[in-house]
């Protein structure tokens, strides 16, 4: 079974994947608030706690692969990783194998998270133009061209960042859920906010898209995949033409694959 961990500015997805013969399976999924000041004993006694609680010995993990854009984390992960599973982490980082062509500016300013969304997302739909939409913290949008080609893309502010700053910036708007709304007009201050987020969201995306497609892939339509916390939200709509809210889980399978002498 192998570990993987994708360690956020708001939590830590995580999963174990077991290699099938129709390829990876996700056979656990869990979530964590992700706080840089957690110790290596903190981070590994919640770690095993969480496997034993769902059924899975932590002594049958044979590998940890972990990607992250929160660099003050590692120090303690990693040492969690050695003491409570004696293994040391693949991490998602440069210098190791992608498959990918980057041809960003600068590759080392490329979060570790959106290459692996990357891989996993060339690995399901190999010779395609793929656009991923990752909806965190941040709305994070990453082009793909059917050469593997990382070409660049766009981040916005999430959903949830967005209703944070509504609330600590005005004095009279309130924290809201964030839900899927019945209609762009709100009768009432919650509604409206709801409303705002859910359709400006919407319309940010697919205008961000568009322009891609038009830059990049001369018109044609990019597979658009959807990822991340907040991607099923907009399930009603059928914007995406695939909804993997595991897809960096599977991209960080992947990348291990590629890197079977990491640790040598």
């Amino acid at each position: 079974m192998i570990l993987a961990l994708d360690v956020g500015n708001s939590q830590i997805f995580g999963g174990i994947i077991d290699e099938t013969s129709e390829g990876p399976k996700i056979r656990f999924r869990f979530r964590k608030t992700s706080t840089g000041g957690s110790s290596s004993d903190e981070y590994g006694l919640f770690l095993r706690d969480v496997l034993r609680e769902n059924g899975f010995a932590p002594e049958k993990i044979s590998q940890i692969a972990i990607c992250t854009v929160v660099p003050n984390v590692m120090h303690s992960l990693t040492g969690a990783c050695q003491k409570y599973f004696g293994k040391v982490p693949f991490v998602l980082k440069a210098g190791v194998k992608t498959g990918l062509k980057i041809r960003y500016k600068n590759p080392l300013e490329v979060g570790a998270d959106r290459i692996a969304n990357s891989i996993g997302a060339v690995a399901r739909y190999p010779n395609r133009d793929i656009v991923i939409i990752d909806l965190g913290t941040a709305t994070t949008f990453c082009a793909l061209t059917l050469e593997r080609e990382y070409l660049g893309g766009s981040i916005i502010a999430g959903l949830r960042i967005s209703m944070e700053a509504l609330e600590s910036k005005t004095a009279k708007l309130p924290s809201v859920e964030i839900v899927a709304p019945e209609a762009a007009l709100g009768k009432a201050t919650i509604e409206s906010i709801q409303a705002g987020l859910y359709f400006g969201h919407l319309g940010a995306m697919k205008e961000i898209v568009q322009r891609i497609s038009h830059e990049v892939f001369e018109g044609r339509k990019p597979l658009l995949i959807g990822t991340g916390g907040f991607s099923r939200l907009f399930e009603r709509e059928k914007f995406f033409d695939a909804d993997l809210p595991d897809l960096v889980l599977l991209g960080l399978f992947e990348a291990l694959k590629m890197n079977p002498d990491f640790g040598n």
